[in-house]
């Protein structure tokens, strides 16, 4: 069965994932044990202080598909990037610096910073839908802003933004408040796919299999095998179907004087 994930740092030495080859094909056979048979490797772009422009990650893309086979791994990786929203992003797109989860350019996973979404969001996201590209939000659920404001996210889904949930955040690897707030997002149908966002870092590994179990169990099977299927859809870059989409009520504090 094809799985892919469409957002991990496994090339090597070239941003806060893998440090090293042998790390790499190690993350790579994680990956495969995880269930994954394609990866779209996503090397943070232009967030302050990554930058990896497209021909080397082709480039070294090209060179880890050839260490993997090599090792006799069964996982195909395909270049992309995760990119951070920025003013020159727009520039880098006219300068053909812009790796797409797929090759027809249509779907792009779009990073915002870990407690924001700029106040040029907006404008920004209308720009690059008229270029034809649709944003994938890269891990809306550990994002503070969106938490303490949903109808951030919501609005953007709205536009018809998708959206990528950590896999790990899901199962609660990052706390029991981003796991609780993974949920509400996909009971919201805010979310549209699971990808591992692997790092070679404590608590950010491989735990698709563990995702995917919870999701079945918590929302049924045929809502994991459309969130499988909407994942194959954007790397061969045809049309995902959106979801009708519920607001999410965050609850008011009380405050009793006595």
């Amino acid at each position: 069965m094809v799985m892919v994930d469409l957002h991990c740092h496994l090339l090597p030495g070239i941003d806060d994932g893998s440090k090293n080859m042998e790390i790499s094909l190690r993350l790579a056979r994680e990956a495969t044990e995880n269930g994954v048979t394609h990866a779209l490797l996503t090397p943070h772009h232009m967030n302050g202080r990554y930058v990896n422009h497209k021909k080397d990650v082709i480039r070294r893309t090209k060179e880890f598909q050839e260490q993997i086979k090599a090792h006799d791994i069964p996982l195909t990786v395909f270049p992309g990037q995760e990119i951070r929203i920025n003013g020159q992003l727009l520039e880098a797109l006219d300068k053909d610096d812009i790796l797409f989860a797929d090759t027809a350019g249509k779907y792009m996973m779009l990073e915002f910073p870990d407690d924001d979404v700029p106040n040029y969001t907006s404008r920004m996201i209308f720009d690059i839908q008229q270029r034809g590209i649709t944003p994938v939000i890269v891990h809306p659920e550990r994002n503070t802003k969106i938490m303490a404001e949903p109808d951030q996210i919501y609005q953007l889904l709205e536009k018809g933004c998708l959206s990528q949930i950590t896999a790990s955040s899901y199962v609660g690897t990052f706390g029991k408040k981003v796991e609780n707030f993974s949920r509400q997002l996909i009971e919201a149908g805010q979310g549209y796919v699971f990808a591992s966002d692997a790092h070679d870092l404590p608590g950010r590994k491989y735990e698709m299999c563990q995702a995917f179990d919870k999701l079945r169990h918590e929302f049924g099977q045929e809502l994991a095998d459309q969130y499988q299927q909407n994942a194959r859809s954007i790397i061969n870059g045809e049309s995902v179907p959106l979801n009708n989409l519920q607001s999410i009520k965050k609850k008011k504090k009380h405050f009793w004087l006595f």
